[in-house]
C-alpha cells in the first residue's frame, strides 16, 4: 500500500479471515543481551538467530567502538572479546539496552566512554543507574542536563563492585545493565531495588537466566535483591528464541480480522514477557493452541475487553490498547506508568492516537482506560516509536482509511514489518509461513 505523502503508510484493510504463518526474528531483548554479555566473555561466542535490526546493529557498533569483534554476517554471528578501550563516543541511538547496559561495561574499558543518542534518547531517564555508577567509585560526567544522555564514564580498566542500590521504579534496565556486567567487578555485586515499583521483572528474569547459563553465580532468592558472584563469563554458542512482543501485532490481526494466524519456533517456556500473551489474548476473546512449538491464534472478529495488569509486560501495552479500542466493552491497562520514559510517552502517544481516530482512550495515574467508540481514519503518529506503528497498523486492519507515520521506525526492532504484514494478509493458504514478507510454501 502506498500514500500520497511519502512518510505516510497506508494501513491495508484486512478483507478476509487470515491464515497464515508468520515467522518472526529473533528477540532483541535477548539479542542485546547476549551480544553484551559476549563481549565481556573468557572467550569467543556464537550466537545464531540473533535478531538483525537497528537497535542490534547499536550494540554490535558500540561493542566494536570499545574494540571487541563482531560479525554481523550470516545467521551466525561471532562475537570475539579483547581489552576494552576507551577514548571513544558510544551511539546509542534510541536503543534502550545500549544506553543502560553499556556504562557499566564502560567503567571496565581503559579511558573515557561518552554516550549519546537520538535526539529523543535524550529525555529517557538514566539517573539511576548513573548514580548507582557513582556509588561504586566510578566516575560518569553529565554532559547535557544531569540523568540524561549524553554523559562520560570515565573508565579504569577495573571497577571495585561491591554493594550498591537503585530505584528501578523507572526502568528494570537500571538492574539489568549492573547486573550483566558485575561478574566482571573485583567484588561481584550485590544490586538491591528501593523504589516503589518493579516494572517489568521477567525482563531482570531473562537477565539472571542469561548470566546462568554463561557460568556466572547469581543468587536472587531474595526478593529485589540480586547478587553476583565475581568470576569468568563463558563464551557460548546459543540459540536466540523469536522476539514474542513482535509476535504480538500478528497475533492480534486474527483476533482483529478473524481467522487464524501462527508463529513458529514459539519456547515452551521463556523469560521473554511476550510469553504472557496466550492468556492475555485468551481472555479477549481468542482460541489460542500450542501444537509443538507452533502458536496458533484464531478469533471471530469479536475482542473482549478486560482489567489487565501490565506490569510485567509494558512492552505488550501498545499492540493491546490498539486491540482495545476495537473491542466490545472497555479495557483498563494498570501498573505501566514507567512507559512515560520509554521511547516516547507511550501513554499519551496511545491516548492522543486512539483519540484522534475518533476513540476514547484516557491516561491513569499508572496506565490507560480505553473505551471503544466508531473509529475513523486518519493520520497515525509514532513518535519515532517502533510500537506505536505496529499499533497503528493494527488498528487500520479494520479501519479504512489509516495511515501510519515513518513505519520506517519499526526498523528499530523489526526490519521489514511492513512485508511481513501484507505478506500476512496475502497468504490465504494454510501452512504457508511469511517470512521476510515472502510467502514460501507449506513446511509439512
Amino acid at each position: 500500500m502506498t500514500s500520497p505523502h511519502p512518510d505516510l503508510w497506508s494501513a491495508p484493510v484486512a478483507v478476509a479471515p487470515l491464515d497464515a504463518t508468520v515467522a518472526v526474528p529473533g528477540s532483541k531483548s535477548l539479542s542485546n543481551r547476549y551480544l553484551a554479555l559476549a563481549a565481556l566473555a573468557a572467550g569467543p561466542s556464537t550466537l545464531r538467530s540473533l535478531l538483525v535490526s537497528r537497535d542490534t546493529r547499536l550494540m554490535a557498533s558500540a561493542l566494536e567502538t570499545l574494540g571487541v569483534q563482531v560479525d554481523l554476517g550470516g545467521d551466525a554471528v561471532q562475537v570475539t572479546p579483547a581489552a576494552l578501550r576507551g577514548d571513544v563516543t558510544v551511539d546509542c541511538g534510541l536503543a534502550g539496552t545500549v544506553m543502560r547496559f553499556l556504562p557499566a561495561v564502560a567503567a571496565l574499558a581503559d579511558g573515557p566512554v561518552r554516550f549519546t543518542g537520538d535526539v529523543e534518547a535524550l529525555a529517557r531517564p538514566m539517573g539511576p543507574l548513573l548514580q548507582a555508577l557513582r556509588a561504586l567509585d566510578v566516575r560518569v560526567d553529565d554532559d547535557g542536563e544531569p540523568g540524561r544522555l549524553p554523559f562520560t564514564v570515565h573508565g579504569r580498566g577495573a571497577v571495585r563492585g561491591g554493594n550498591v542500590d537503585v530505584d528501578a521504579s523507572g526502568s528494570s534496565q537500571f538492574v539489568s545493565g549492573l547486573l550483566l556486567a558485575a561478574a566482571r567487578f573485583d567484588q561481584g555485586l550485590t544490586v538491591r531495588h528501593t523504589g516503589p515499583t518493579l516494572p517489568s521483572l521477567p525482563h531482570i528474569e531473562m537477565t539472571v537466566a542469561v548470566l546462568r547459563d554463561a557460568g556466572v553465580v547469581v543468587d536472587d532468592s531474595r526478593p529485589e535483591i540480586w547478587h553476583v558472584e565475581p568470576g569468568a563469563v563463558a563464551g557460548r554458542d546459543v540459540q536466540v528464541e523469536p522476539d514474542l512482543s513482535n509476535a504480538a501485532p500478528f497475533l492480534c490481526a486474527a483476533m482483529v480480522a478473524g481467522g487464524t494466524v501462527r508463529v513458529p519456533a514459539w519456547p515452551a517456556s521463556t523469560t521473554q514477557p511476550g510469553g504472557l500473551l496466550p492468556d492475555i489474548l485468551t481472555r479477549m476473546g481468542a482460541t489460542v493452541a500450542l501444537d509443538g512449538d507452533v502458536l496458533s491464534v484464531s478469533g471471530t472478529g469479536e475482542v473482549h475487553g478486560v482489567d489487565l495488569d501490565l506490569r510485567a509486560a509494558g512492552e505488550l501495552a501498545p499492540t493491546i490498547a490498539a486491540l482495545a479500542a476495537l473491542a466490545d466493552s472497555p479495557t483498563r491497562l494498570r501498573g505501566i506508568a514507567h512507559l512515560r520514559g520509554h521511547e516516547t510517552d507511550r501513554l499519551a502517544a496511545l491516548a492522543a492516537e486512539i483519540t484522534r481516530q475518533g476513540g476514547q482512550c484516557e491516561q491513569t495515574s499508572d496506565g490507560l482506560v480505553v473505551t471503544p467508540r466508531a473509529l475513523r481514519g486518519g493520520t497515525w503518529r509514532t513518535y519515532a516509536d517502533h510500537r506505536m506503528a505496529t499499533a497503528g497498523a493494527l488498528v487500520g486492519l479494520r479501519v479504512p482509511g489509516v495511515e501510519v507515520e515513518d513505519v520506517a521506525t519499526t526498523a528499530k526492532t523489526l526490519p521489514g514489518f511492513v512485508d511481513l504484514w501484507t505478506g500476512m494478509l496475502a497468504s490465504a493458504d494454510a501452512g504457508h509461513v511469511v517470512r521476510d514478507g515472502l510467502t514460501a510454501g507449506p513446511t509439512a
